[in-house]
């Protein structure tokens, strides 16, 4: 019998933006619960996820924010795109920004995400997770692709 084909995914990684700060959630340090195919457990996340079949990318966008935060998005504007491989996962994700939004972000799928917090883009909590990390580096770089 031969192996499935891995495939390439597609995720979508929201940077919610208020005052100079950006929003991360601390990823459940059990790794069931942090539910990720490229891992990091008890890391530090934007909100996002995969990319679900038939989406649009705003909406897909808004609704990983909604499911995750309970914070409506507004005005989405796509800014990188990032390429994450791990042994088992490979996921190209699109790295969107929202600076106009309605609540207040609360602890929505708590066996995941443990934690909402606002962070300064110089004071960085750690350790970030991969495809998180390297979106806040395009943006603060002003850059769409690094790999």
């Amino acid at each position: 019998m031969s192996e499935k084909p891995k495939l390439v995914r597609a995720g979508i990684g929201i940077m919610v933006m208020k005052d100079g700060k950006v929003l991360l959630g601390r990823r459940h340090s059990d790794p069931e619960k942090a539910d990720s195919l490229l891992h990091g457990e008890g890391q530090w996340t934007l909100p996002g996820g995969k990319l679900d079949f038939h989406d649009t990318i705003p909406g897909g966008a808004a609704r990983e924010v909604k499911e995750e935060t309970d914070i409506d998005v507004k005005e989405l504007e796509a800014f990188c795109v990032t390429n994450e491989r791990v042994h088992d996962a490979h996921f190209v994700t699109v790295g969107l920004i929202a600076r106009k939004f309605r609540g207040e972000p609360k602890v929505m799928e708590p066996d995941e995400i443990v934690e909402w917090k606002w962070f300064s883009l110089d004071e960085l909590p750690s350790p970030i997770f991969l495809p998180s990390e390297k979106m806040i580096k395009n943006y603060k770089d002003k850059a769409v692709y690094k790999h």
